[in-house]
């Protein structure tokens, strides 16, 4: 009988350091790559926000059913938001999250994001989507190593339904 609860608390307390493990390789993450990429997102600055990037990621727009790298994918980043500058928009994002796993040096992250445009006249409008991350860590540093998203018709409601950071 003891023997049998000796088994048990070896099984909680296993669970307990998996799940405390797991919480802090989110925190983690959440310092080192959506924090910097949700800021460096709603101030326009591609060096930052290509930063939190693996310089090997692949960026795979899936309503768009494109793949592309690194390069492409600044560029873009770059032109969207100096295209942005240029009208004097302004614009945010919000994530939030559905399913997020993670291992000493990988992660696997799911969730929705809300993009709000604001126009110089103050009207705005808001964008959503679902996203999938794939991450890694490089030299002691989280890097999103492969990002895909679609609109999957997501709305406010769906939105909500997930976990904030």
């Amino acid at each position: 009988m003891n023997r049998i609860i000796f088994v048990f608390i070896g099984i909680a307390c296993a669970q307990s350091y998996a799940y405390a493990q797991a919480d802090s390789l989110q925190q983690q993450i959440n310092q080192q790559v959506w924090k910097p990429f949700i800021q460096s997102f709603n101030n326009l600055d591609t060096k930052g926000f290509m930063s939190v990037h693996s310089k090997e990621m692949t960026r795979v727009v899936q309503d768009g059913n494109t793949l592309y790298g690194y390069d492409r994918y600044y560029r873009e980043t770059e032109q969207s938001n100096q295209s942005t500058i240029k009208a004097n928009r302004k614009r945010t994002i919000e994530l939030r999250f559905t399913q997020r796993i993670a291992s000493y040096n990988k992660a696997f992250e799911v969730g929705y994001y809300k993009f709000t445009s604001v126009q110089p006249d103050g009207t705005s409008r808001n964008g959503y989507g679902k996203f999938h991350v794939l991450l890694r860590r490089e030299n002691g540093t989280w890097k999103i190593l492969m990002d895909a998203d679609a609109s999957e018709k997501t709305d406010e409601a769906t939105f909500q339904s997930a976990k904030p950071m």
